[in-house]
């Protein structure tokens, strides 16, 4: 029986390359990486669950099975004189005797023989056998053999399909060792002698190379482990043949370059992964700055509208300055003991107060409060026009950029939310009424102002409010109708009635000063909060994933990074190790 091929340090070291390209498989798949390339990596692994592949070939008749029988110890295979080998038979480990198909002209048999761990066995058709069969074997197992064992009958040696199979499989440049069987039935060393070198010619004129030839008789191999035999079994010819086997399997170069092969394939793909990742870590990456112009965006536009906001406030209040300073000199100028008689016409009074001190100052707040509305529903659809476009030139930034597997998860969920964004924003304008807006910010104002205990003016206008808010003031003027007390008026009551009536003023207009900005400071802080909080909230899901990707990927990154160097780490003690006895 064929002894086992590796030592105890090269199965260790193959147990550890298994672990490691389980790892890399599972990173890839976490990766998206294409479904090919994982089938390559998979059968680069499973290459080393067939470790070494003998593949043996030849007639129905030349007693393959019996030979693979008598090389495994065990009769696995059936055998007879009639066409045993129907179909290709896969011959690996196991740990009991099964069989099962493996697709159309195919049996998998599993075995719990030793040498069959490092070893897997495929018997085949006889080369005159079915076409498809033959064709299978070409395609599937020849080019994947370690070793080809041709098995040809001293009987009937090289025959013309064994000639033919030879020839196909020259351009494989395959390693072929003949073995010459049934030798037993040849009746001279001599006869032995002319058979072998038959064999030897004319296969080396076949394959462009000469093989090594043995002289074997699996019969009498058979009868010699059945019995115990050992000096029959050496002369049955299979010792040479195991030890052959063994010799050339056990090369450091075979082993190095059947271990290697998988870390290559692992190597490739791991690095073109490696690519992937950090190509989308850097279109994270600018995602993430675009997520930083958004909020860089609206933290200036909302410096840029708090100045503005508070230069309009200024306007307005000077509105009421100005109207305070007229009705100072109003009663400087209108409450003297000159003006007396003039005092006692309640409504001239107030015609002249309203003419002179009011004057247009109602219109002009108003005018301004209307401005001043307009002028933040306008920048405020701005700024979402600027946020639109910004978002729109980020979608289409890198729209021919490859990342990946086209339509793999990653690329379809930060389209997908880049054009929900975008979306967002454009419905968002194009629902936005101005004039609906505007109308509803000047009526939170005005219910703002209106609606305090002091003013008790109702719903009405801002500038109404001003207006009353001053008028009121003449009317507390009024009343002087007593002509005995015009002495005391004059030296008295007039200016303390001055005083008054200015202080009333001041008080009434600073308390109407203090209702509008506080209201108009409100809202408008409610507004920018608003706006903003819109705005955050229809790229919140962007950003989410910008954020959460970035995370994931860099850990993949990390990773991918690891497996790399311990590939490479493995391939270099696999050029050491493997090449040790």
């Amino acid at each position: 029986m064929l002894e086992p091929i590796l030592n105890d340090a090269q199965k260790e070291l193959l147990a550890e390359e298994r672990e490691l390209l389980a790892a890399v498989a599972t990173a890839l798949e976490r990766c998206e990486t294409p479904a090919d390339e994982l089938r390559a990596l998979a059968d680069s692994m499973g290459q080393l669950d067939e470790l070494f592949l003998l593949v043996v070939v030849g007639e129905f008749n030349a007693g393959k099975s019996a030979l693979i029988n008598a090389l495994l110890g065990e009769p696995v295979l059936a055998e007879g004189v009639t066409p045993t080998t129907s179909k290709i038979h896969h011959i690996t480990w196991g740990d009991e005797l099964s069989r099962e198909p493996m697709g159309a002209v195919g049996e998998r048999i599993t075995a719990p023989v030793e040498t069959l761990r490092q070893l897997t066995v495929v018997d085949t058709p006889g080369t005159n056998a079915l076409d498809r069969a033959h064709e299978a074997l070409t395609a599937d197992y020849v080019p994947r053999a370690d070793l080809v064992l041709f098995v040809t009958s001293s009987d009937r040696p090289l025959s013309e399909s064994e000639r033919v199979f030879l020839e196909s499989i020259r351009s494989w440049g395959k390693k072929v060792a003949m073995l010459v069987n049934k030798v037993d039935i040849l009746r001279s060393d001599e006869e032995r002698g002319e058979v072998v070198t038959y064999v030897t010619s004319n296969s080396a004129r076949l394959l462009g190379l000469e093989p090594e030839v043995f002289p074997v008789s699996a019969l009498r191999a058979a009868e010699a482990h059945a019995s115990g035999d050992p000096a029959a079994l050496e002369a049955s010819g299979l010792p040479e043949v195991e030890k052959y086997l063994h010799d050339t399997l056990d090369s450091g170069e075979l082993l190095r370059l059947k271990l290697a092969n998988p870390l290559g394939v692992a190597s490739h793909l791991l690095g073109g992964s490696l690519e992937t990742v950090t190509g989308r870590i850097e279109l994270l990456t600018d995602d993430l700055r675009t997520i930083d112009d958004i909020a860089s965006q609206s933290d200036a536009w909302a410096a840029d509208v708090r100045r503005e906001f508070e230069l309009r406030l200024a306007d307005i209040d000077n509105v009421l300055y100005a109207m305070e300073r007229r009705g100072a000199g109003f009663f400087d100028e209108t409450l003297r003991i000159t003006r007396l008689p003039k005092l006692f016409d309640k409504m001239e009074l107030k015609e002249r107060f309203e003419s002179e001190v009011v004057a247009d100052a109602p219109e002009k707040v108003d005018a301004k409060v209307d401005s001043l509305i307009d002028w933040l529903v306008d920048s405020e659809l701005s700024h979402w026009q600027n946020v639109v476009n910004h978002v729109n030139r980020r979608a289409s930034a890198h729209a021919d950029r490859m990342v990946g597997e086209v339509g793999g998860r990653f690329e379809t969920d930060r389209s997908r939310l880049l054009e929900t964004v975008g979306r967002a924003a454009r419905e968002g304008m194009a629902s936005y009424d101005r004039a609906a807006e505007a109308r509803r910010m000047a009526e939170d104002v005005q219910k703002a102002v209106t609606s305090t205990a002091v003013l008790e003016v109702g719903a009405v206008g801002l500038g109404t409010a001003v207006a009353l808010a001053a008028s009121s003031t003449a009317a507390d003027i009024t009343g002087l109708t007593a002509a005995g007390l015009m002495a005391a008026l004059g030296l008295f009551v007039l200016p303390h009635r001055r005083r008054k009536a200015k202080a009333e003023l001041k008080e009434k207009i600073a308390l109407l000063r203090s209702e509008l900005m506080s209201a108009l400071t409100t809202h408008f802080e409610k507004e920018a909060d608003r706006g903003r909080h819109r705005l955050d909230d229809t790229i919140a899901p962007y950003t989410r994933f910008v954020r959460s990707e970035s995370d994931r990927l860099a850990r993949e990154r990390d990773e991918l990074h690891s497996l790399s160097e311990r590939v490479g780490e493995m391939t270099a003690r696999i050029d050491v190790k493997t090449l040790e006895s």
